[in-house]
Parts: C-alpha cells; sequence; structure tokens
C-alpha cells in the first residue's frame, strides 16, 4: 500500500506546478490515486471551482491522460489537508488522518487537531493527544461537523 502512496506523492509533486503556473490563483490541495490508472486531483480557487476551471486543469494534464483516467474535483466539505499550511489552517477543526506507519499503534485516526509545529501535528482524540509527523501523514480530511 506504501507504493500507492508514493507514486501519488511523486505525481503530486510533478502535477501541482504545472497546473499552479498554468492557471493563475488556483491551488493544487492534493492527488489521490483511485486505481492503477485512475487519479483526481483536488484543485481549490479564490472565485470558486467550475466546471470551466476543471476542464483548463485537465487541459493542462493533457500529457497525463495517455497513462491515465483523470478526475478533476473542487475540495467538497471534507476538504483535503495534505500540507503544513493545510493543517495549519485547520487547527481547531475535526480531522481524519491515515499514516503510513503506526504511530503509538495505530495508522486512523479521527479527532480534534489542537496544534502544528514545523514536524508535524498534535490530535487529540479518544481522551488521549498524538504527535503525528508531517511525513507519516498519507490522507488527512476535514471531518463535516454538523450543527
Amino acid at each position: 500500500m506504501t507504493n500507492v502512496y508514493d507514486k501519488e506523492k511523486t505525481l503530486f509533486r510533478e502535477i501541482a506546478p504545472q497546473v499552479e503556473q498554468a492557471i493563475p490563483g488556483i491551488e493544487v490541495l492534493a492527488l489521490e490515486l483511485s486505481g492503477p490508472e485512475r487519479f483526481t486531483v483536488y484543485i481549490d480557487h479564490p472565485q470558486q471551482v467550475d466546471h470551466a476551471l476543471c476542464a483548463r486543469v485537465t487541459d493542462v494534464l493533457r500529457p497525463y491522460l495517455r497513462e491515465y483516467t483523470i478526475d478533476v474535483s473542487s475540495p467538497g466539505i471534507e476538504r483535503p489537508l495534505r500540507t503544513p499550511a493545510h493543517f495549519e489552517r485547520a487547527v481547531g477543526r475535526q480531522v481524519a488522518l491515515r499514516t503510513s506507519q503506526d504511530v503509538r499503534g495505530r495508522k486512523r485516526f479521527k479527532g480534534a487537531l489542537v496544534g502544528t509545529g514545523p514536524g508535524g501535528i498534535r490530535l487529540s482524540t479518544d481522551g488521549d493527544e498524538y504527535e503525528i509527523p508531517y511525513d507519516a501523514i498519507v490522507r488527512g480530511n476535514l471531518i463535516e461537523q454538523r450543527v
């Protein structure tokens, strides 16, 4: 399973700069493989993500269409969290995480993001607080809070 996450990170590092340089104001939030030949790119833009913007991103990624089916999506309610900046903006919110390695016997977490630092995050869940390094996080998302 780690190979999938390594491949996602490699593709993200290739794709994000291409898209962000080609389309002013866009932020590539995450890339997730949904099969060996398919991936989804999550994007955000200050003026909103619409079908036209998704089509522009697909055009930028046209060379990848030889090997992959590409889906382009807005972040949605359960916004992906991948970078330290994403986590900093989410402090105080509920998040779900998956790690590539055990952190005190766990790889899946749901709880309150209570802080960030240069090396990782602090998450409060089930009455415990966990220090989780950024490089161990393979998936992170906000959890929708129902009012």
